[in-house]
């Protein structure tokens, strides 16, 4: 619950050229480069590894769903329409793939409820609509009843041994959410069967045999934590939905041998990963694994019904091998690839020698290759961003602080790796600082609880103090310094300007906040997408009462203190955004521009929070460019 808010936030600063040397001799990439959709996402190999499924992009058609057989390498394309791209998808068994209906030509105000449900077989034969999709622009050749348009897949792999998978189900009342159904569905049949489960139920584990077997409920502002045992499901343990204050238990999954692994503080600052006893409901006295500064945070990796590592996450991701053969088998392939982070993926009951290798650095978007164990050569399969050239990017670097600071309050704000948005500021010349302050996740809990009710605050002060740590490293012009950000990001933009007008020379906020009591009450004909346990609950623990702390929620109300703001100010927001309504910019700029001769603001009509549509990202970002290139004069590298 706590990232009902997810946003990036920026500072940035002029400066001189931060990528590499070639970059300097030749004209930046253009900005399509960096906003265009991906053309491959999303590779999965087939449960024996004999397949390879992918979603692949064509100049001039909607993204189809293709397989590749490994062992002749011809590649078909098992699903596609002709008005709607594929979505998200995963394998049900070795010959049958489940899969969803995405828009990628759409705005929010134009899509229809959710993306429907598929299923196919691997050859292209054996389609079946399961799930009803709203969007009367999608091609349906509909087959006996329909599950309801709520119905989606679940994020775990399940048995994959039968045409059996278990989806779930988004109950609402009165635009309030209630519960979500766990559903056991036949993709052959259509046939379906409800979980019996807790009131309130709401994120669901399945075990090692891919049968339910965890579920977390919210109850008021509790979440409760549910083991279902001999069909019975009992109270394992409970914690505030929104601080995190309680039984501090987080389950990650179930080995083969059926042991749950959870993380856990246990009573200390940072998160790691334990046994579980389900019996006695304890956890182990020592960790499997620690991470030294960071919560542990990632998955298990099964393959051949033995637990072999998990997937970890610090300042990038990693790999923590416990099986001997794999942790020599990523050193090989790392030697391979020595520029890049290699993320190795066996699949779960392989018959023939194929690994998944996903590589990424800063410089380069996330490519896929696979790797043959048994004649030791790595095949490139696809890129996401196939026009971006790793010698144009910039260098990303993991800085520490005497006070930390970060991109968002109750979320991971970045972490290592190929990000459009600041390689494209980077590629005009500006240095990025993404700072983690204090109120993240993923850097313990002390870190996190000093965040607690300190919007425009200590929050605020943790990001000042990074662009000064850029200036006092020579990083930054103090004189040309920009704070950019959305959603929260936004707001903290705004509040940058309001508390620390001589540090920043102009900001950008989008999809922002602008007041905190327009969180809990909305305005006139419409309203926000949070629920109303959050605004109960959540709101006045994580951010302020909206009584008791009035006067603070004042003084930290960008809306309230908007004819503070004189430097130049870019705005921009969606006409459909349900978490950031519109209303938060129109009010704002209704306020600002009263004493602001220079604050700008662009809608986008169809939008929601943030840009689906690439002719908009490249739009927004070109106003972005020229809004910096006007106020603070791009550093543009030499030659251009």
């Amino acid at each position: 619950m706590r990232r009902l808010l997810r946003l990036i936030l920026w500072m940035m600063a002029a400066a001189g050229p931060c990528h590499a040397a070639e970059a300097a001799r030749a004209p930046p990439p253009p900005i399509e480069h960096f906003f265009e959709n991906a053309a491959f996402s999303g590779a999965m190999l087939s449960p024996d590894a004999r397949s390879l499924a992918a979603k692949i992009g064509r100049a001039g058609r909607r993204d189809a769903l293709a397989v590749i057989d490994l062992a002749t390498r011809r590649a078909r394309v098992v699903a596609e329409f002709s008005d709607a791209d594929i979505g998200d998808f995963q394998w049900v068994n070795d010959e049958r793939l489940l899969y969803a209906v995405g828009e990628k030509h759409l705005a929010r105000a134009d899509l229809e409820h959710g993306g429907g449900l598929y299923a196919v077989n691997r050859d292209g034969e054996g389609f079946r609509q399961l799930a009803k999709r709203s969007l009367s622009r999608v091609s349906e050749r509909t087959v006996g009843n329909l599950l309801d348009w709520t119905t989606e897949m679940l994020d775990q792999p399940g048995a994959q041994d039968s045409q059996f998978v278990y989806v779930t189900s988004a109950k609402y009342e009165r635009g309030q959410f209630r519960h979500v159904d766990l559903l056991r569905l036949d993709t052959v049949s259509g046939r379906a069967t409800t979980v019996q489960r807790p009131a309130g139920a709401a994120d669901w584990l399945l075990d090692q045999h891919g049968e339910p077997r965890i579920v977390t409920a919210l109850e008021r502002e509790q979440a409760v934590l549910y083991h279902r045992d001999a069909d019975q499901w009992r109270k394992l343990a409970a914690a505030n939905a929104y601080t995190g204050a309680g039984d501090d238990i987080d389950p990650r999954g179930f080995a083969p041998d059926g042991t749950l692994y959870v993380a856990s503080r246990a009573g200390g600052d940072k998160a790691a990963l334990y046994r579980f006893d389900l019996a006695t409901a304890k956890r182990d006295a020592e960790p499997l694994v620690e991470l030294k500064d960071y919560d542990f945070q990632g998955g298990l990796v099964i393959g051949n019904n033995k637990l072999l590592g998990v997937h970890v996450l610090t300042d990038a991701r990693a790999t923590v091998w416990f099986d001997g053969a794999m942790k020599a088998l990523q050193q090989h392939i790392d030697a391979l690839l020595p520029a890049t982070v290699n993320l190795v993926t066996p699949a779960p009951r392989a018959q023939k020698p194929w690994v998944l290798v996903e590589s990424y650095s800063d410089l380069q978007p996330r490519t896929r290759n696979l790797f043959n164990t048994e004649t030791g050569v790595l095949d490139k399969v696809g890129t996401a961003f196939a026009s971006i050239r790793p010698s144009q990017m910039g260098i990303q670097e993991a800085l520490r602080y005497k006070v930390l600071v970060h991109g968002g309050p109750w979320v991971r704000g970045t972490e290592w790796g190929w990000h459009p948005e600041s390689q494209f500021l980077a590629s005009r010349g500006y240095a990025v600082l993404e700072p983690e302050y204090r109120g993240s996740t993923g850097f313990g809990d002390k870190h996190f609880r000093a965040g607690l009710k300190q919007w425009g605050l200590k929050m605020q002060d943790d990001i000042a103090d990074g662009a000064k740590w850029a200036i006092a490293e020579g990083i930054a012009d103090p004189k040309r310094i920009c704070i950019a950000g959305a959603s929260y990001g936004g707001y903290a933009a705004l509040m940058g300007l309001v508390n620390d007008p001589a540090l920043y020379k102009f900001g950008i906020n989008w999809v922002g906040v602008t007041d905190i009591g327009l969180m809990y009450t909305g305005a006139w004909g419409a309203r926000s997408d949070f629920p109303d346990a959050y605004k109960q609950y959540g709101i006045p623990e994580l951010i302020g009462d909206l009584t008791k702390d009035a006067a603070q929620l004042t003084a930290t109300s960008p809306l309230a203190q908007a004819g503070r703001i004189r430097q130049p100010l870019l705005m921009a927001y969606g006409g459909a955004d349900q978490r950031v309504p519109f209303y938060h910019g129109s009010k704002f700029h209704a306020a600002v521009k009263a004493t602001n001769a220079h604050a700008e603001m662009v809608v986008y009509d169809a939008e929601g929070h943030g840009w689906a549509l690439p002719k908009n990202r490249v739009d927004f970002w070109s106003r972005v460019e020229k809004f910096f290139d006007r106020h603070i004069g791009g550093q543009r590298p030499a030659g251009q």
